[in-house]
């Protein structure tokens, strides 16, 4: 099994930019996607965006032009970088990696509040 450990949640002002963290345990080579979900109050989860081992990455809509993804694969790590902050960005973010073995894991979560 793939163990996660997210960080660099917390509370920020509207406007405000915070970077996700999420490590993943295990071989580089075996680990493929990873992306980032999100679930504010009272909604569904959503997706935020992902990227290929070989850097490719795509985003949400909702996100494009104020989110970045990026990986370090010798890390096994994958970061969400999230600038021009909004109330409507508060959310618990959870990371999401695809291994050849283990299939999908999934990070605990970690909360973003964006307020005044």
């Amino acid at each position: 099994q793939v163990q996660l450990v997210e960080s660099g949640g917390g509370l920020v002002q509207p406007g405000g930019s915070l970077r996700l963290s999420c490590a993943a345990s295990g071989s580089s080579a075996s680990i493929g996607l990873m992306g980032w979900y999100r679930q504010g109050p009272g909604k569904q989860r959503e997706w935020v965006g992902n990227i290929f081992s070989g850097g490719r990455s795509n985003l949400a809509d909702s996100v494009k032009g104020r989110f970045a993804i990026a990986r370090d694969n010798a890390e096994n790590t994958v970061y969400l970088q999230m600038n021009s902050l909004k109330p409507e960005d508060t959310a618990v973010y959870y990371c999401r990696v695809q291994h050849t073995i283990f299939g999908t894991s999934w990070g605990q979560g970690i909360q973003v509040t964006v307020s005044p």
